[in-house]
């Protein structure tokens, strides 16, 4: 190699050797997350829901692959094999923390790490599912979002009652494999259907063929109604479920907006997306050093009341004017 060949080979070297360092701190910068979910990949609102996640996170200076991995897992609501295999695969990529939809995700991770914060964005019980020690000191390295508002099950049946008035019973239904917190619902629901002069029923059902006989029966006598429980698998099957109502004639309520975007007669609920939004700001926090105890669990604060008039229609239900000037969205 003659001298000059040399020089040029040496000062590259050097100008290669120098740059390695460079490339290192955005490597060692590079913070992981891991996102377990309770909806199958190709749903749209489980798509919605990490699309506001990571909306919210652009916000605060986190950008996937510029800042911030992000691993997903998707698992079928109701599939407890699928839950604890992906839970293990989440926790065993040793992420700086996780995100977790809903109780059952919680519960799975819980089952795989004591240490690896987790922050939960759809939990109607923190406290009964022992999620937390308190809301103002959770304790543990669990904390996150409730989409429980204390008055709220109890605003269902009045909300049937002024929609369908000639309602005398109603049906609450749920699925007790994804709905292990149901009682914190069915209790203020029963007293206020109570209050209301309706008969409550409290209806588990494991999957849509038990859905469908609720339903039917509820029909064999006049004046039957339905209110969907907060449930990961009822919502995964939102579509089936309010054209189910529809064809059984059934007055519904339901406790997410996407149910009477589908044709659902009323909604009155959680706005979730604003909850995973809210989930990206304790994300910020811990990654900058925060503590899960420290950060209480929290109430939602965005509820919305949505009223499908062409559903409505279809039921022979003619919707109050002073309920229609209460809601938030109406569909016509």
């Amino acid at each position: 190699m003659s001298g000059l060949k040399r020089r040029e080979f040496i000062r590259m070297l050097g100008g290669a050797v120098t740059a390695w360092p460079l490339a290192a701190p955005a490597q060692q910068g590079m913070r992981r997350i891991g996102v377990l979910m309770a909806y199958e990949q190709s749903d749209r609102e489980g798509q919605a829901f990490v699309a506001a996640f990571r909306e919210g996170l652009e916000k605060l200076g986190w950008m996937e692959s510029r800042n911030i991995r992000i691993d997903y897992r998707w698992a079928t609501p109701g599939e407890p094999k699928s839950l604890q295999q992906f839970a293990k695969e989440l926790v065993g990529l040793q992420p700086d923390l996780i995100l977790s939809n809903n109780t059952p995700t919680t519960l799975a991770l819980l089952e795989h790490t004591q240490t690896i914060p987790i922050i939960f964005a759809i939990v109607a019980d923190p406290l009964g599912s022992r999620f937390v020690t308190s809301f103002a000191r959770p304790g543990g390295h669990v904390t996150g979002f409730t989409n429980m508002e204390p008055t709220m099950a109890g605003k269902w049946p009045e909300l049937l009652k002024e929609i369908a008035p000639r309602t005398t019973r109603v049906a609450m239904f749920f699925n007790p494999s994804t709905a292990s917190y149901a009682e914190v619902y069915l209790d203020p629901f029963k007293a206020a259907a109570a209050s209301l002069g309706l008969e409550p029923i409290a209806a588990p059902v494991r999957d849509m063929a038990e859905l469908d006989i609720l339903f039917s029966a509820q029909t064999r006598e006049p004046n039957g109604g339905v209110i969907a429980m907060p449930d990961g698998f009822l919502s995964a099957h939102r579509s089936e479920i309010t054209s189910m109502a529809v064809r059984y004639r059934l007055p519904a309520v339901y406790p997410y907006r996407f149910f009477a975007d589908l044709g659902g007669l009323l909604s009155y609920g959680t706005d979730q997306s604003d909850n995973f939004r809210r989930a990206a700001t304790y994300v910020d926090r811990i990654l900058k050093g925060a503590n899960p105890s420290d950060l209480p669990a929290q109430a939602p604060i965005k509820l919305e009341l949505v009223i499908n008039l062409k559903t409505a229609k279809i039921l022979g239900i003619e919707v109050p004017l002073f309920l229609q000037q209460r809601a938030d969205e109406i569909i016509e």
